[in-house]
């Protein structure tokens, strides 16, 4: 029989994995012997958080390359064809969401294999449920363009689609463009339109604010350099 594609969450930062990951998902985390992983020496620092039991330098963990072809996700899914459940792990948050591995869930799929996604954090869904914006309808977007005036012009025509959908529209950004990021939406967005940033989900230094632009204007701006963040805009 194959084994079992289990998809794997970690926590968002530097946190113990109790404060974001019930017992279960680390239980389950410590009987798998086979990994797949963005980098493998970051998936070896947060399993030995988890308190795998196993000698860390003999756990099979290899790395999803960044374009991976057909040939790369067979290799990949090997272990699964000898009968070995096989974790896949996302650098932070829940693998597959905002992340390359959904590639390697769906061939699990066509090849009639058991994939079993277990419960941890995602960042995108924590930042929607803590923004006040609207949760029945929403889109995202991943890295907008990083130069301007792309980056202006996309955000605008983000808003102009949030106003037509009645959408909540959810990008990211490199952490060291944040504050380019957040300057950029003030000065793209309308007055009335909603922002929310979203930073350091679950850490201790955990910071979630929705304003409408104009309010955004009146106060101080955040510090988000080098912090992960999350924006959420709502356009009436």
């Amino acid at each position: 029989m194959p084994g079992s594609l289990i998809l794997l969450p970690v926590a968002l930062g530097d946190t113990a994995w109790q404060a974001c990951l019930p017992a279960s998902t680390q239980a389950a985390a410590c009987k798998l012997g086979h990994f797949v992983a963005e980098n493998a020496k970051s998936a070896r620092a947060e399993l030995k958080r988890m308190g795998h039991p196993g000698p860390l330098r003999d756990i099979a963990i290899e790395q999803l390359p960044e374009n991976p072809t057909a040939a790369d996700i067979e290799r990949l899914l090997a272990p699964l064809g000898a009968g070995h459940d096989l974790g896949l792990m996302s650098e932070a948050g829940c693998p597959a969401i905002a992340d390359p591995g959904a590639l390697l869930v769906r061939r699990a799929h066509d090849k009639g294999i058991s994939v079993k996604p277990l419960v941890g954090p995602s960042s995108l869904l924590l930042a929607l449920m803590g923004s006040g914006l609207e949760g029945q309808r929403f889109a995202f977007h991943g890295y907008l363009p990083a130069r301007e005036p792309e980056r202006s012009r996309r955000i605008a025509e983000l808003e102009s689609e949030s106003a037509r959908r009645k959408q909540t529209q959810i990008f990211i950004e490199t952490p060291y463009r944040n504050n380019a990021m957040f300057d950029a939406a003030l000065s793209a967005c309308r007055p009335r339109t909603r922002l929310c940033v979203a930073t350091d989900l679950t850490l201790d230094s955990e910071s979630i604010r929705s304003l409408r632009i104009a309010a955004w204007k009146a106060v101080p701006p955040p510090d988000l350099d080098r912090r992960p963040t999350v924006f959420l805009l709502l356009a009436d």
